[in-house]
C-alpha cells in the first residue's frame, strides 16, 4: 500500500493495493500490523459505522469532546470530499484543514486521528461511506463546528445546493465553540 502524509499531524491518505481482473477486484481494507508499521496508525478500532447519503449531503464537522475518535474512512459506492480540521488551539496547524476525494474508483482511505473535526460532502448521486472508530460514539460527548466557518475557509468542491441537517446547520464556529 502507499501512504501519503498530509499537513496535519497523523492524518494520512492510504492507497491500498487493489488486485483486479475481468472478474472484479480484491483489496485488503485493514490489517492491524501493516497499518501500524506502514501508516503509523497505532490506534485500536472499537466500532465500525456505515452510512448512505445522496448527492449534495454535507455531514459535519463533528468530533467528540472528551473521548475523541480517530476514524479510518473510505467509500464503497460513489464519491465524497472528506475533510479533517485541526481544532486544537495549541497545535501548530490550528484551524488548518485537509480535504481528500474518496471514491469507489480510487479506493483511497483517509485516517483522521483523534482530536480533529471531521466531515464530508457527497459528490455522486449516492455514496456509501464507512469508517472504523477508535472510540465508541457517545451522544453526550458529541460536538461540532459549522461546515462553513469563515476562519477555517474549507474549499468545498461545489456551488450546488447543499443538504445539511438542522443540527449541523446550527453548529457554532470554532471560535464560538472555544469561547464557551
Amino acid at each position: 500500500m502507499k501512504v501519503t502524509e498530509t499537513e496535519l499531524s497523523g492524518a494520512v491518505i492510504i492507497e491500498p493495493d487493489v488486485f483486479g481482473d475481468e472478474r472484479g477486484f480484491f483489496k485488503e481494507t485493514y490489517h492491524q500490523d501493516r497499518y501500524r508499521i506502514e501508516a503509523g496508525i497505532e490506534a485500536s478500532f472499537v466500532q465500525d459505522n456505515y452510512s448512505r447519503s445522496t448527492a449534495g449531503v454535507l455531514r459535519g464537522l463533528h468530533f467528540q469532546k472528551t473521548k475523541p475518535q480517530g476514524k479510518l474512512v473510505s467509500v464503497s459506492q460513489g464519491a465524497v470530499f472528506d475533510v479533517a480540521v485541526d481544532i486544537d488551539p495549541d497545535s501548530a496547524t490550528f484551524k488548518q484543514w485537509v480535504g481528500v476525494h474518496l471514491s469507489a474508483e480510487n479506493h483511497l482511505q483517509f485516517y483522521v486521528p483523534p482530536g480533529y473535526a471531521h466531515g464530508f460532502l457527497v459528490l455522486s448521486e449516492v455514496a456509501d461511506f464507512q469508517y472504523k472508530c477508535t472510540e465508541f460514539y457517545n451522544p453526550d460527548d458529541e460536538a461540532g463546528i459549522h461546515w462553513d466557518d469563515k476562519e477555517i475557509a474549507i474549499q468545498w468542491p461545489t456551488s450546488e445546493q447543499l443538504l445539511v441537517s438542522q443540527k449541523d446547520a446550527a453548529l457554532p464556529t470554532l471560535s464560538d465553540y472555544l469561547e464557551n
